[in-house]
């Protein structure tokens, strides 16, 4: 049980946002072990390229549609409960994933069941998070949310690809289901309900500060995430932010996140040096995605998105005609690393804008579902090229003109007005 007090007032909402930060980082660090164990899953089963991409299209598929479910249920039943559940299935089914033999076993346990149990731990937990503990500064906050992604690359991909090119797929599966349960106690002890449950107000708020009230905390979670989608879907600021995160998806978490590993051993770099690209991406992500949120607190969103998503869509044109030679891939490594995930501050500050404190963070949850959904397209498209093709290169390219797309396609975006009229607040 929670005690009805802490130290450090309302600067305690930093102390929730290092557990929130670390369980992001751990999560993403589930998300991205499958691209190290593409290879020796094959060599241990025999299984293609495609199988093992189709799989991992399907956790990125379920971490995305997650989301807005996950949203509302942490209004509904509590965000603790929420995340404790959410941790429990993302170490019992990597645990599991230790016994398969069978390809439906490897969709089931990383494609499934860790898609669920990662996609509660995702994106809408950090802006449940920023909405819930914080009044100001949320931009930087959301970017160092944000960042978790890229620092759980930094951390967990150089360790869990010298585990597999060591050990095989099976050190990699109990080094991230051991790392998963090791949070639960962490939240448990230092992760209270909202600032009141410990006589505090958000940070940056007066002592009469009332937290808007989602519907969904007093009504049917499902029926308020499904109409909430609905109202949204007849707006076209909605379609505008769902379709330039579906394009975030496609580029990042879906091809890169995924297949990069793979691209590079096929221009015969070996798994461990891959991963430290990864990683290298990582930092300056950390530095790009941060360095985001401060931006998006000072500047008009929709041109931090033309900008971010203009710069990935070329260095991806650029990747398959570098040579692949060391100082080429740290140019990549650079001007892909810097805008990974430097796209969520601005599409959540949109979103908030667009349709209120209430329902943004669920509207948000649909929105990067559409993230996770060209995620998951990118993932399966970009195993089927190689199997076609016998290369990455054509994929590469589709990607990167994508992103060019979405970059045109922000400047379009219109917040200057409320997308619809927010819902009746209960109390």
């Amino acid at each position: 049980m929670i005690a009805q007090s802490r130290p450090f007032g309302q600067r305690y909402a930093f102390v929730v946002v290092a557990v929130i930060f670390l369980c992001l980082l751990i999560a993403a660090g589930l998300r991205s072990a499958p691209s190290v164990m593409m290879v020796p899953l094959e060599e241990s089963f025999g299984w293609r390229r495609d199988v093992t991409s189709w799989a991992a299209s399907v956790g990125i598929l379920l971490y995305g549609l997650t989301g807005p479910f996950a949203a509302a249920l942490m209004e509904r039943i509590g965000l603790r409960r929420t995340l404790l559940g959410a941790l429990l299935v993302m170490s019992g089914s990597t645990a599991l994933s230790l016994f398969m033999t069978q390809p439906w076993h490897l969709f089931l346990t990383w494609g499934v069941f860790s898609g669920i149990g990662s996609g509660a731990v995702a994106s809408v937990l950090g802006a449940t998070i920023v909405n819930r503990w914080f009044k100001t500064n949320r931009g930087l906050m959301m970017g160092l949310m944000s960042a978790s992604s890229a620092t759980g690359m930094l951390v967990f991909l150089p360790v869990i690809a010298a585990l597999a090119q060591n050990g095989g797929w099976k050190p990699v599966a109990i080094a991230v289901a051991l790392a998963t349960a090791a949070l639960i106690p962490l939240v448990l002890l230092l992760v209270p309900e909202r600032p009141s449950s410990i006589g505090q107000v958000r940070y940056g708020a007066d002592a009469n500060d009332v937290p808007p009230v989602s519907p969904a905390s007093q009504g049917n979670f499902l029926a308020h995430t499904l109409n909430t989608l609905r109202r949204a879907a007849g707006t076209r600021v909605f379609w505008y932010l769902f379709a330039t995160f579906f394009v975030c998806g496609f580029t990042t978490n879906g091809l890169v996140g995924t297949h990069l590993i793979a691209f590079c051993g096929d221009m015969g770099i070996g798994e461990v040096q891959a991963a430290g690209l990864l990683s290298m991406m990582g930092i300056f992500d950390l530095i790009g995605t941060t360095l985001s949120g401060w931006l998006t607190d000072r500047f008009d969103p929709r041109k931090l998105l033309g900008v971010y998503y203009a710069v990935r869509g070329l260095s991806l044109i650029y990747l398959p005609y570098s040579g692949f030679s060391a100082t080429s891939l740290v140019i990549f490594a650079v001007l892909y690393g810097l805008d990974w995930i430097a796209t969520v501050p601005p599409t959540l500050r949109l979103a908030n804008e667009a349709f209120g404190d209430r329902s943004g963070p669920i509207v948000f949850g649909w929105i990067v579902a559409g993230h996770q959904v060209g995620a998951a397209a990118a993932a399966a498209f970009g195993g089927t090229m190689r199997e076609l093709q016998g290369n990455y290169e054509l994929a590469f390219l589709i990607a990167g003109m994508t992103g060019i797309a979405a970059a045109c396609i922000s400047l379009l975006i219109n917040t200057s007005k409320p997308a619809f009229e927010p819902e009746p607040q209960m109390v």
